[in-house]
């Protein structure tokens, strides 16, 4: 039975990768208790032919994306990630006032911010107009578009081409793989370098990170799908490098495939036949992974459930897209968690997606001193855990549901 078209081959989709039941948008958040949501399917398919994972398309970016509720600048791991980019960037390829840095996905200004600080020209491309107004008060020149060919076309022709053109955890943000791709192929100057960074589709399959799923992520990549996607569109990747970010990412270097001044790495090779022999090329890897997921829900809740029967107090750190997928496939509402704090004022007051828990400030958790917090974004628990280092004082612990529920004390 065919369920779609893969959105980078067109080959019938008939394998499903992952079915996590009905959720919201993970990133609308709910302004009042009261408010009616839109529930969607959350079913992921693996295409036989190319192994791109993907979710099926429910709503356009535009209705996902015109106005976001990520910042990335309140994170200062983050933040510290992409300042060590920068200098790598200008160490490795001597950019100067004379470069051009193009960001697509450029969000709050987090990352150009800092080419900037260093006399390199820049402009960023982002569809989130409250987002990008952030972007702008930063003195960050700021295009409120989305990517694609049409726009790259159109920059091109302004004289605005990329000698740098990066995205970070955008790629799998894109319904139209191909158009995009075509963009940055059309944007890039004759010696110029893309760079790319996402989530490993591989760490995903190791580590249990079923909650990175969710509809605002419409592809799931392995570094051998977006070799092929990258070489369909005259683009070469002559680089890549393994990442701790989000739980495991790769960061890709690109060139137009005529550009024989940049030799592929070592690099490259070794990471094709590393997935190679996990198996990212043979379907039944990923027909596996849902038996792990299924398995983890389960240690998860009965973690929780135990700790309430102790009458425990836990509440949530954090209110991250991931962590919604979480709470929504599990079935956590406030019987389990009293509520969740973020650092972004733009959650604060809010309410999860789904489960309806409440989003205060982290002030909260010095108000009410629970026994547990719960980390929902893991991937960044040692910043976390130093922040809210505090609830040590009245013995509070720290609960990591991936890649297994475990305590921290």
């Amino acid at each position: 039975m065919s369920t779609g078209i893969c959105r980078f081959c067109g080959t019938e989709l008939k394998t499903t990768f992952l079915d996590l039941g009905i959720s919201p948008l993970a990133n609308s958040y709910v302004k009042s208790i009261n408010q009616m949501e839109y529930m969607y399917p959350l079913r992921t398919y693996v295409c036989d032919h190319c192994f791109l994972v993907q979710v099926e398309e429910f709503e356009s970016p535009e209705h996902i994306f015109s106005e976001y509720a990520y910042f990335s600048s309140y994170s200062d791991s983050w933040l510290n990630h992409c300042r060590i980019y920068v200098e790598q960037m200008i160490e490795r390829y001597r950019y100067t006032s004379e470069t051009r840095v193009i960001e697509i996905a450029s969000n709050d200004g987090y990352l150009l911010q800092y080419f900037k600080e260093k006399g390199i020209s820049v402009l960023g491309i982002e569809p989130a107009a409250n987002v990008a107004k952030s972007a702008i008060e930063k003195g960050i020149d700021t295009s409120i578009n989305f990517f694609g060919s049409e726009l790259a076309k159109s920059l091109r022709e302004a004289g605005k081409m990329a000698d740098l053109l990066l995205g970070n955890n955008v790629l799998a943000h894109v319904p139209d793989l191909n158009d995009f791709v075509e963009g940055m192929q059309i944007l890039l100057q004759p010696q110029g370098t893309i760079t790319m960074e996402f989530p490993h589709l591989l760490q995903l399959l190791e580590h249990n990170q079923f909650d990175t799923i969710y509809h605002e992520h419409y592809s799931y990549f392995s570094f051998t799908t977006v070799s092929r996607l990258f070489a369909k569109h005259n683009l070469s990747i002559y680089d890549v490098e393994q990442l701790e970010t989000h739980g495991g990412s790769i960061r890709i270097y690109a060139c137009h495939s005529e550009n024989k001044e940049l030799a592929i790495s070592p690099a490259v090779y070794e990471m094709l036949e590393k997935e190679l022999v996990y198996g990212m090329t043979n379907v039944e890897t990923y027909t596996g992974f849902y038996t792990k997921v299924v398995q983890l829900k389960r240690q998860i809740m009965s973690f929780l459930i135990d700790l309430k029967n102790q009458g425990s107090t836990i509440v949530g750190y954090g209110a991250p897209a991931k962590g919604n997928t979480l709470i929504n496939y599990c079935g956590i509402d406030r019987d389990y968690l009293d509520y969740t704090v973020d650092r972004s004022p733009y959650k604060q007051g809010a309410f999860l997606p789904g489960s309806r828990i409440p989003i205060y400030s982290p002030d909260q958790l010095k108000v009410t001193k629970p026994d547990y917090v719960f980390i929902l974004p893991w991937n960044l628990k040692e910043e976390i855990m130093e922040q809210t280092s505090f609830i040590r004082a009245w013995g509070g612990k720290w609960i990591i549901p991936v890649p297994e529920a475990s305590i921290i004390e």
